[in-house]
């Protein structure tokens, strides 16, 4: 530890020793399934509502400049993009979403 700094050990990983075979991996079930899914959409409203934010206050250039048209085809288009960016990995927040609904199902069973 620097500075109160912590700095990762150096070494294999947990997910590095499943990724690369050292370690199986738990078999996925349809509640694991389906609270990956539910752990991704939930990132995607999360990055919609950030995205959305983004273009507060933009009227737009071109034909729907200022228009109410602009509104509607840039909602979707943020919900794309939040879309894309939560199934190709996101920022993070599925992950820890996904943990945690896999500890609620646990106690739960």
């Amino acid at each position: 530890m620097a500075d109160g700094i912590a700095f990762p050990v150096p070494g294999p990983q947990p997910l590095d020793l499943i990724a690369n075979g050292a370690i199986p991996a738990p078999k996925p079930t349809a509640d694991r399934a389906k609270a990956r899914a539910a752990a991704t959409d939930f990132e995607a409203v999360f990055l919609d509502a950030m995205f959305s934010q983004m273009f507060t206050g933009i009227d737009g250039d071109g034909p729907f400049g200022g228009s109410g048209a602009v509104g509607v085809w840039r909602a979707m288009l943020t919900q794309e993009y939040a879309k894309s960016f939560a199934k190709a990995g996101g920022i993070g927040i599925a992950d820890h979403v996904y943990r945690s609904l896999l500890a609620h199902q646990e106690t739960q069973s």
